[in-house]
């Protein structure tokens, strides 16, 4: 083609191109290394995207204005957003989004759906899908699996309902090794621990989580930490941490933030702090603190940031909220013997005391879920009564009988508004079972704090729940509408809400119209399709290029 008849071609397409792309594109979105140079083609002088999402208003993950505009698909990559009539853009099938929002599928860096996403009857994700998330984080709180090539295969084999990719867990790895016990671990112990977490990172962990609130976990000194962390530094990977005390009961809040940062300067990777937070009445008004120490370590050049619930209870037990580390160390047999010792015993209930005190109250603590069902719905008040026991004494026989999992109420609105607004702060349910966060999370955030109470525009809200949560996890080519990324688009209206509550955790939010997976339509028309388009995320990209678990 002659120089000046290519110039022109060139002018005609300008932004009404659409962008094809060769095979070698599929690990998306980044740079040349990752892609090859894409060919502009016409759409007139080639075949149809597969769907056109059209009319939409386009809240592109990027922080960015909302605008009207189109979405073309095809396979599993948007290839284009613009405006279609003009650039002659044809579809397979047009959904009509006018009045409508459009936005990248959100993505959750801390959830407990691991469980789920293995189960045969559970594993198209559900709760998730109808909120508009379209990729999940798991083996949050030092949890995850050691096994993680097992884990995606199994995702791989049975096909699951949104992409999810895993942590390793610092407590799995510890508890394997140490068991329950409180002591140090020994160079030859240590070495054992070393090579689950290398083994793990090569298998595609994001990272290590840790949850040093928790036994035995909390066991372990900071140095221990460091030491495993490094092992995930050599990899390329996060630090993902339930912080060790996000109220008073050891360090405190802000010395826990500051063993956190001090792990990630150590071992030189990135932080993360789950579930940001001041819980508890003794540190409500930290928050401005707690935001002042990240965002000086951030400009000193660690790479920091944080998710958030929009919700003021968290969610534990009688056991984790109430016991004190000691009464624990050994298992469910020594902490037996613990309670009927009656000297040790007047100690665990001083000790109780005091924690309960940090929670606000026996009126604080409400059951979602207890081995006697009779006690979901009533708070630690409610069954002290009921029992004739001082609340300690009635926690106590509730855990001796099995326990019970508990909303606890100790977080308050201006502390969550703060976190909110910080620039590093993400959306993350930490959704579990008995929790209305695993139903509710996006709708209540985007009803309640955009469209309600105005802490968040819209564009601010949707950058915090895809594209922010993208580069901190370095999941590469997902959370922007844009080309050459991967088609995880949610398309909700104006009246999007929550409807799970406290008392009746497993109800589906409304207000989400479509939700596509890699470029499938997992809910068309507000209806689930049962379609498994999601895929296992590993590490880096690995193994996720063309590798669809849709069935």
């Amino acid at each position: 083609m002659p120089t000046s008849l290519r110039s022109a071609f060139g002018a005609l397409l300008g932004a009404s191109s659409l962008m094809a792309f060769t095979p070698a594109a599929a690990h998306g979105p980044a740079s040349a290394a990752h892609l090859r140079t894409p060919r502009i083609v016409h759409a007139a002088l080639r075949d149809t995207v597969d769907l056109l999402i059209a009319g939409g208003t386009v809240v592109d993950g990027t922080g960015s204005p909302e605008r009207v505009a189109d979405v073309g698909v095809r396979g599993d990559r948007i290839v284009f957003v613009g405006d279609a009539a003009a650039a002659h853009v044809v579809a397979a099938r047009r959904i009509d989004a006018r009045g409508l929002f459009v936005a990248p599928g959100f993505i959750d860096p801390h959830t407990h759906t691991g469980g789920d996403l293995s189960s045969p009857e559970r594993h198209g994700n559900v709760p998730y899908l109808m909120q508009g998330v379209t990729t999940v984080v798991v083996g949050n709180d030092g949890g995850g699996p050691v096994e993680i090539a097992q884990t995606f295969d199994r995702w791989e084999r049975q096909g699951i309902g949104t992409n999810a990719a895993l942590y390793v867990g610092f407590g799995t790895v510890r508890e394997r090794v140490l068991g329950m016990s409180s002591a140090a671990p020994t160079p030859a112990q240590l070495d054992s621990m070393r090579a689950l977490v290398d083994r793990a990172m090569r298998e595609g962990a994001l990272g290590l989580s840790t949850g040093l609130f928790y036994p035995p976990q909390s066991f372990a000194a900071t140095e221990e930490v460091i030491v495993l962390a490094k092992v995930a530094a050599r990899y390329g990977g996060i630090y993902d941490s339930h912080l060790r005390d996000e109220s008073s009961y050891n360090v405190g809040l802000v010395g826990a933030v500051a063993e956190a940062l001090r792990i990630g300067r150590a071992a030189h990777l990135p932080v993360h702090i789950a579930h940001i937070k001041a819980l508890g009445v003794d540190v409500w008004g930290k928050s401005d603190t707690v935001i002042a120490m990240i965002q000086e370590a951030r400009r000193a050049g660690l790479e920091v940031t944080a998710d958030q619930y929009p919700y003021t209870a968290s969610g534990t037990s009688f056991s984790a909220s109430l016991l004190p580390r000691w009464a624990v160390e050994g298992g469910h047999d020594s902490l037996a013997a613990r309670i009927a010792d009656p000297v040790q015993h007047a100690r665990l209930v001083a000790d109780m005391r005091e924690n309960l005190r940090r929670r606000g109250g026996a009126a604080s603590l409400l059951v979602t879920k207890a081995h006697d069902s009779t006690l979901v719905g009533k708070t630690l008040a409610d069954i002290a009564t009921a029992r004739h026991l001082e609340p300690v004494e009635a926690a106590l026989a509730v855990i001796a009988a099995g326990g019970a999992s508990v909303a606890s109420f100790n977080m308050n609105e201006q502390d969550i508004d703060r976190f909110m607004r910080a620039r590093f702060v993400m959306t993350g349910s930490d959704g579990s079972e008995g929790m209305p966060r695993k139903y509710g999370t996006y709708p209540r955030k985007l009803r309640e704090y955009v469209f309600t109470k105005h802490v968040l525009t819209l564009p601010e809200m949707v950058h915090k729940s895809s594209a922010l949560v993208a580069a901190a996890l370095h999941l590469r080519g997902r959370g922007t509408l844009a080309p050459r990324y991967y088609a995880d688009v949610v398309v909700f209206d104006s009246t999007i809400t929550d409807r799970a509550t406290y008392e009746s955790p497993e109800v589906l939010s409304t207000g989400v119209r479509y939700v596509l997976v890699n470029g499938k339509l997992a809910v068309d028309a507000g209806r689930v399709t049962g379609v498994l388009a999601g895929r296992g995320l590993r590490r880096g990209g690995a193994g996720d290029a063309e590798r669809a678990a849709g069935r």
